[in-house]
């Protein structure tokens, strides 16, 4: 990044492609640090049933909004423990990727969006989308539910939630290919990134030892 940075802000690094960075302009940040993903998944409890779902699926996986709405029953594995996504960032279709998830977020899909059942029915629930919403409808389910926890600012989106899971997953020691599958990056250099946040994190991680 070329200019003075301010306080705060970190470099691009080198060979991150389209410069991803997770500080704007201003310094500000562009990923919710874990106690905002916690403020978010508490006020995503009160939220109507399906956009709870939603903010969980963003928050504990990390894919893109996009994929998430395109999430159908067939690609919930409820024995496996994982969502299967489209990568839609891709150049080429069918490039798919399992992430883990944990079993309150698998539950609640089960409970809010009958997994169990449209997985009996023929074509094992593959026509049954999760969230038949567009993509606005399904931003604004997440800007309520980010303004119902008090968060606001660039962070404050479902782009900032993918952030956060990068870095959170970072911070837990997660080695960087296994993030760059989680999340879909063409490059690891994309991935790095998020090492690059863990020093906005470490009072955090310090913390951890004090208590």
């Amino acid at each position: 990044m070329s200019g003075t940075r301010k306080p705060g802000q970190r470099a691009t690094p080198a060979g991150a492609p389209g410069g991803m960075q997770l500080f704007d302009r201003d310094g500000s940040r562009k990923y919710l640090t874990v106690a905002e993903r916690a403020r978010f998944l508490r006020a995503a409890e009160q939220a109507p049933r399906e956009a709870r779902t939603l903010c969980m699926t963003l928050a504990w996986s990390g894919c893109r909004l996009s994929e998430a709405l395109a999430l159908t029953a067939d690609r919930v594995d409820l024995a496996g423990g994982v969502l299967v996504f489209a990568t839609l960032k891709k150049r080429q279709d069918g490039i798919y990727r399992a992430v883990p998830v944990p079993p309150s977020l698998l539950e609640a899909l089960d409970l809010v969006h009958g997994i169990r059942e449209a997985q009996r029915r023929r074509g094992r629930g593959s026509a049954a989308r999760l969230w038949p919403w567009s993509r606005m409808t399904g931003w604004r389910a997440v800007h309520a539910v980010m303004d119902a926890a008090g968060l606001s600012g660039p962070a404050a989106s479902p782009k900032g939630l993918r952030h956060a899971f990068g870095v959170a997953a970072v911070s837990s020691g997660i080695p960087l290919n296994m993030v760059q599958k989680w999340l879909g990056h063409a490059q690891l250099s994309t991935t790095a990134i998020y090492a690059d946040a863990v020093g906005a994190e470490e009072q955090d991680i310090a913390r951890k030892m004090w208590e």
